[in-house]
């Protein structure tokens, strides 16, 4: 089991050096990642229950998995054709379409589950 495990380390670390180039090379990564923190923060403040913490997980996880894949999709997309083509384009835009889609869904969502606690803390504190 030991060899098994170290066996994919190296997996791991491949994992996390793809997700620090998002965070290195795509400027939208630095807007999700603080709204994250601010989603993570107002749920600790709010004293969240665990399927709220569920549903906010789930939805902030889709958006980092849709950024991700989108820039390994623009990266092959890079690599197999460097010239500018149109159905190049199509491609590049609509998985940036998909995590615009992810994005607004996972802001509703937050907003069905953060809106009323903090409408209720922020008006009692009044």
């Amino acid at each position: 089991m030991i060899r098994f495990l170290r066996s994919r380390l190296p997996a791991f670390r491949h994992a996390f050096s793809g997700l620090g180039y998002v965070l290195r090379t795509q400027k939208n990564a630095w807007i999700h990642a603080m709204a994250t923190l601010l989603v993570i923060a107002l749920g600790f403040w709010l004293h969240l229950d665990l399927i709220q913490w569920a549903l906010l997980t789930f939805a902030i996880g889709v958006v980092w998995l849709s950024e991700a894949f989108n820039t390994a999709l623009e990266a092959f997309i890079d690599l197999v054709n460097p010239d500018t083509h149109p159905l190049a384009g199509i491609a590049k835009d609509t998985a940036a379409a998909a995590v615009l889609i992810a994005a607004i869904t996972a802001a509703v969502i937050g907003f069905l589950i953060l809106g009323p606690p903090l409408f209720q803390k922020v008006f009692a504190l009044w």
